[in-house]
């Protein structure tokens, strides 16, 4: 077998691989011989039957076999011996397409290298991080946010109407065509008006209401209902208003911070202050992380693979054609125009990929089983009744094991690059940090 280099051109290589007739004989012969101890065959017994009769038999069917097995393991040994990572899979065909039995096989492979990265000197990097401490008043805000959402209804003044964000407090009972339905009636059922608990067009009905009333709502099941014997059908709900009552927002206290698994306010205080300062903490990170990326992409240089490049351009040409036209959910559309701004940006994300999975790779830093059941039960808990289904799926599926992958190793090796680089604290206020992000937006 031979290997001959057609094409050397930057990252592009191409080799003519020629295996010969004998090469593949002897393979149809090792496979034959390892096949025999095994072979049945009228008037023989097993294993006896004769090598000759068994080539007759079955060697045609294993040329094939054959045939891919040696391409294959002299592609594998051409990278082991020349080191080259191909960037994506490499092309292969046969060239001599009369080829026959006896013939020599002739294969032309092309692909684009990988390039080799530079060393980046972790040491010679400094960074800023900006540090916001959550002050009085973003911590009271915070409070007061909770207090809102653990608020009380209390009873209206009699002969109040009820209006939006109110509890109204009901019996009902529901019929079609006359006739009660299952799970169409209720006793002293408090409904937030807003809250769209119901089926449309039942809260905007209750607007305007007073305690002790009753009122008749008319509303059509939508044509999507859960219930298919009352999907598209119309109802009305006999209506005995018992209350209404306004929203109060809790009081800011030991009771509120129980409610939240604090022992006390001063307690629930310092976990307000820690969380609102974990938020700053990982904005703040996000700010440092663009500014490393961006000081890799402007120090390091390395030739990229155009079939790369070509690729990240075109997928993110196509992503933004999809943000800007929402409608369009399937891939029925013009072809869609890769800009130069759309290169650009694939340039920098091939350059940073690559030199990123380097850094990681030499740092062997990897992702733990741990971290990815982790990100896997984290995505899974976006499908309520249906995690054992995502689970499964994604353990089946390995582009999507790896789109969970990239982000978490990605933050590891920019955590290993933080700890090599010099890293400068700055506090600065809640605001400064804020345009920090929105800047992040614009770019």
């Amino acid at each position: 077998m031979s290997v001959t280099e057609t094409l050397n051109e930057g990252l592009k290589r191409g080799y003519q691989l020629i295996i010969t007739a004998q090469e593949l004989d002897d393979k149809v012969n090792e496979k034959l011989v390892e096949a025999q101890p095994e072979v049945e065959m009228k008037g023989f017994r097993k294993g006896k039957v004769p090598m000759a009769l068994l080539k007759k038999q079955f060697g045609q069917r294993l040329m094939g076999e054959a045939m891919q097995e040696s391409i294959d393991g002299k592609m594998n040994a051409h990278f082991e011996e020349t080191g080259d990572r191909p960037a994506l899979q490499p092309q292969v065909k046969m060239t001599n397409e009369d080829w026959k039995e006896g013939d020599d096989v002739e294969v032309e492979m092309s692909y684009e290298k990988l390039p080799e990265i530079p060393e980046v000197d972790l040491a010679g990097l400094s960074f800023e991080k900006k540090v916001v401490k959550a002050g009085d008043a973003e911590v009271d805000e915070a409070l007061a946010s909770l207090a809102e959402n653990a608020q009380n209804f209390e009873d209206r003044k009699k002969g109040s109407k009820a209006k939006d964000g109110d509890q109204v407090v009901l019996d009902f009972v529901g019929r079609v065509d006359g006739e009660p339905f299952e799970g169409g009636a209720a006793e002293d059922f408090p409904l937030v008006l807003g809250s769209g608990q119901f089926i449309p067009g039942f809260e905007e009905q209750l607007a305007g209401v007073k305690a002790e009333e009753e009122k008749d709502i008319s509303v059509t099941f939508p044509e999507e209902y859960g219930a298919a014997e009352l999907a598209g059908k119309e109802a009305v709900f006999s209506c005995t208003i018992k209350a209404v009552k306004a929203p109060k927002a809790a009081e800011i206290d030991d009771e509120l911070a129980k409610r939240y698994g604090a022992e006390d306010l001063a307690g629930l205080k310092t976990q307000v202050t820690e969380r609102l300062e974990a938020e700053y903490s990982g904005a703040a990170r996000a700010v440092t992380k663009r500014a490393l990326l961006d000081a890799l992409d402007d120090t390091v240089s390395f030739e990229l693979p155009p079939s790369l490049v070509d690729a990240e351009a075109n997928q993110i040409a196509h992503q933004l054609w999809h943000d800007e036209n929402p409608d369009v959910e399937g891939h029925d559309h013009p072809e869609i125009e890769v800009a130069d701004q759309h290169k650009s940006l694939a340039e920098r994300r091939v350059k940073l990929g690559l030199l990123l999975a380097d850094i990681g790779q030499k740092a062997e830093i990897e992702v733990t089983d741990a971290e990815m059941t982790q990100a896997i039960m984290n995505q899974a808990r976006q499908y309520p009744g249906q995690e054992r289904a995502f689970f499964d799926f994604v353990q089946q599926n390995a582009q999507v094991r790896q789109q969970i992958q990239a982000p978490i190793f990605e933050d590891k090796v920019v955590d290993h690059i933080f700890e090599g680089a010099t890293l400068t604290e700055k506090e600065v206020s809640k605001e400064d940090l804020e345009k920090a992000v929105e800047a992040l937006d614009e770019e």
